[in-house]
């Protein structure tokens, strides 16, 4: 039975599990790329009872070895493969999405260190070392991560998330929060939907990297499910979402980085200082920002940790509510996404 995510998804974009040409170049995936994004889009209750997932499981070490072979990698090439049980991820909030998957279990590696994403951080000689040891690398992919285009792109054990035709998506907004074509904004893990369908993801190839603890995986990724239904729920339950609609609730940003909170939290969008936290506001947007402001709301602001919190003094009345999105002051996604949540629906009121 597939899942209401996988239902909102078929609606939001065509369900294609056609994957890119240059997947199939990729022999040392050593499995099946259209399976995994299959797992995607199930419930946990599901991905148990799955072929595929079954076939990870229960595949003892020459069973895989034996496919693999048929599949047309040269045996040598096969032994290097079942050698390696570890995977590493690139970046924090994917890293906390791992270890929801492996607690009680092994760890992923952590290429980047927290508060390191999209352009900031690079990667050591030993990170390279860990990328080539690894069974698989996941990450994000381009539109984030820049930083590890170079090295990953190409990497034949890596994954890029972005690559699926899956997830919901959506688009970089201007400053006046209107819809910019052709473009993705890429912090898809703050949408609780997509967040589940990446730990699905995640137990899949911690279970074909790692068999030994395949059950303990399939528990952890169910158990996240619950907690994250639990928390979405949780917040929902509070007056200020469940009586509103988002034209009720408007806000602005400094930066548009929480978009994918949105429809969970009802709110609504009016603007942003800049398109790039890393670029000052222009006094015109400061100007734009009071002329179209509702009229006599103390508006709410989300800010980014590394915002210029003194400049917007100059849009009083006015509540804050500073957030990291790459949750880099957490250790734990549930704990993170739910405090986020809860603090900007307490200033959005």
């Amino acid at each position: 039975m597939l899942s209401l995510f996988h239902q909102t998804f078929s609606k939001q974009t065509a369900f294609n599990q056609t994957l890119p040409q240059k997947f199939a170049k990729k022999t040392l995936r050593a499995f099946s790329l259209s399976a995994l994004l299959g797992i995607m889009m199930l419930s946990p209750t599901s991905m148990a009872d799955n072929a595929y997932y079954k076939n990870a499981k229960y595949q003892n070490a020459e069973d895989i070895k034996t496919s693999l072979i048929n599949d047309g990698i040269a045996p040598q090439t096969v032994e290097g493969i079942m050698a390696k049980t570890e995977i590493a991820v690139s970046n924090y909030p994917l890293w906390l999405l791992s270890e929801a998957v492996t607690k009680n279990a092994p760890s992923a590696k952590l290429l980047l260190d927290a508060g390191d994403i999209g352009h900031h951080g690079s990667l050591s000689p030993s990170d390279m070392k860990t990328v080539q040891d690894s069974r698989y690398v996941v990450w994000f992919g381009e539109a984030l991560e820049t930083n590890l285009e170079q090295t990953l792109t190409n990497a034949p054990n890596a994954i890029s998330l972005y690559d699926f035709d899956a997830f919901n998506r959506l688009p970089f907004r201007d400053v006046q929060a209107k819809p910019i074509d052709d473009t993705l904004d890429p912090h898809i893990w703050l949408d609780p939907d997509n967040a589940k369908a990446i730990v699905r993801a995640l137990g899949v190839l911690h279970a074909r990297a790692n068999p030994k603890y395949a059950e303990t995986y399939l528990q952890n990724v169910q158990e996240f499910e619950q907690q994250m239904n639990e928390a979405v729920a949780n917040v929902q339950a509070s007056a200020s979402v469940q009586n509103a609609t988002p034209a009720s609730r408007p806000y602005w940003a400094y930066h548009d980085a929480f978009a994918y909170l949105e429809p969970t939290l009802k709110l609504n969008l009016l603007g942003s200082l800049t398109i790039d936290h890393h670029l000052p506001p222009k006094a015109s947007q400061f100007r734009w920002l009071q002329g179209t402001r509702p009229t006599g709301q103390t508006m709410c602001m989300v800010l980014q940790t590394d915002s210029n919190q003194k400049v917007v003094d100059k849009l009083k009345p006015l509540r804050t509510s500073t957030h990291s999105e790459d949750m880099s002051n957490f250790n734990d996604f549930i704990t993170s996404w739910q405090t986020i949540a809860r603090q900007i629906n307490e200033c959005v009121r």
